[in-house]
Order: C-alpha cells, then sequence, then structure tokens
C-alpha cells in the first residue's frame, strides 16, 4: 500500500490541494501502519430464521414509511437504510472492516471523528443481539416456522422485555444519520471520498469504502439541515410510536396514522 499512496498524492498533488490535513495524516497512518490491509472474512450464509426475521423488518419499514420512500430527497436515504443495515443479507466483511478501522486509527484520530464508526459498531453488535432474542421468541416461545404475523412479531418483543435496548437502537439510528449529515454540510466530503478511493481500494477495503460512498451519495440530497431534521424527526416519532404500542398492548401497533 505504500507505494500506492505515495504515487497517489504525486499524482493528485494531494499534499497541496488538500484543505483537510486529517485526512492526509490519516491516508499517511495507513501507509505506514503494518497492519493496514484488510483482513478477508469468509462469507456465511445468514441463518434461515433471522432471514426470515429481517425480511419481515424491511418489509414493516417499507409499510411505515412510503412517504419518505416516496419523496426525491429522503428516497434514497430509506432504501439505503433498508439495503444496508436491516437486509436479510451477510455484513460480515463490512462489520471486521468498521471494527478493524476503529481498532487502527482510535489512538490517531480525534474523538469527534471516530463518532461514526463508535456508533455504527454499538448498532451492529446491538442489532444483532436484538435479532437473536427475537428470533428465539419467535422459534421457540411462538412456534414461527416460515411466516410472521404482526401479532407475533408484537408478541415476541414484549417476551423479550427490552423496551430501553429498543430504545437505545432507535437513538443510534438517529445519531447515524446526524453524524453522516454533519459530514455532508462539511465542503470537502466529496473531494475527500474521491481522493481516498485509489488509495482504500488498493488495501482492499472496497466493502466499507463502498459502504461509506453510497451512504453519502443516499444522504446528498438532504444536506440542508431542516431536511435532515425533518427525516430524523419523522422516524424517531414513528418508531417511538410503534415501540410504546406494541409494550402497551395496542391491537394493531404498526398503523401509523
Amino acid at each position: 500500500m505504500g507505494h500506492c499512496l505515495r504515487y497517489f498524492f504525486l499524482k493528485n498533488g494531494m499534499a497541496a490541494k488538500t484543505r483537510d490535513p486529517n485526512l492526509l495524516k490519516v491516508l499517511l497512518h495507513l501507509q505506514q501502519h503494518e497492519d493496514s490491509q484488510q483482513r478477508r472474512v469468509e462469507a456465511q450464509e445468514l441463518d434461515p430464521q433471522l432471514a426470515l426475521l429481517r425480511t419481515w423488518q424491511t418489509g414493516r419499514l417499507e409499510q411505515t414509511y412510503p412517504d419518505l420512500l416516496g419523496n426525491a430527497k429522503t428516497g434514497p436515504a430509506c432504501r439505503f437504510i433498508l439495503s444496508d443495515i436491516y437486509a436479510a443479507r451477510d455484513f460480515s466483511q463490512r462489520d471486521h472492516d468498521i471494527e478493524h478501522l476503529y481498532r487502527l486509527l482510535s489512538k490517531f484520530l480525534p474523538e469527534h471523528m471516530l463518532k461514526l464508526l463508535v456508533y455504527a459498531i454499538e448498532m451492529k453488535q446491538l442489532t444483532y443481539q436484538l435479532d437473536q432474542a427475537q428470533v428465539h421468541a419467535l422459534v421457540e416461545k411462538l412456534g414461527v416456522t416460515d411466516t410472521i404475523t404482526p401479532e407475533q412479531y408484537a408478541e415476541a418483543y414484549r417476551i423479550c422485555d427490552n423496551y430501553a435496548e429498543r430504545e437505545r437502537q432507535i437513538e443510534l439510528v438517529v445519531e447515524i444519520i446526524e453524524e453522516i449529515c454533519l459530514g455532508l454540510r462539511w465542503p470537502f466530503t466529496g473531494p475527500t471520498l474521491r481522493l481516498a478511493r485509489i488509495p482504500a481500494e488498493a488495501a482492499g477495503w472496497f466493502e466499507f469504502y463502498d459502504f461509506l460512498e453510497r451512504g453519502y451519495q443516499a444522504m446528498y440530497p438532504m444536506r440542508a439541515r431542516k431536511d435532515e431534521q425533518a427525516f430524523i424527526r419523522t422516524i424517531h416519532k414513528r418508531e417511538m410510536q410503534i415501540l410504546d404500542r406494541i409494550f402497551a398492548g395496542h391491537p394493531d401497533p404498526f398503523h401509523i396514522d
């Protein structure tokens, strides 16, 4: 990776052009760090019961947010959340990359630049724990096999009895969106991503870089703070309403007017 970065700096005049010294420091640090190369993780087939749960969750979110999905500004962000957070597919490589980069850079970057990585790691770990508990309740307690009804899903929530953890999950979604949108309002985010593509891919960080770039593109239409805040308020309000209605035993907790 070192030769690639040196060539990249010279070809692009990066040291002279970039107005973000942190980007240059990060790439130089990765150039010199012996652990900077990506470690490949063997892809795993998603557990069928977990895949069933996540497919149901994706469908529920689509029914909860048809207005946001159909809006030109918020639609790409909604679809990104559905495809890259709740989708029924294996994220082992990307999740490994996030944790590896955090360990690699946590002693180097200032705290505020690590927030997004920290939130992403916490979100991944918490979501996995909650999904595993939900699957256990659905299968072992409620006898779910190949389909999930709204009534079974809500009852499994109450069996798990993890309101505080579910509330934290909603808060993490909000915090991740806030951090991404904060970067959107920084004028050098787009150029930074373009400059970082070659060295990032040369080091093997394709999945993680692709995740960042597509997330940036999906959130970009909401770069105005008023659009971001409206998006966040809508998600937080509806998800908390559904959570409260589930634990209150509402007969149709997922129907939000």
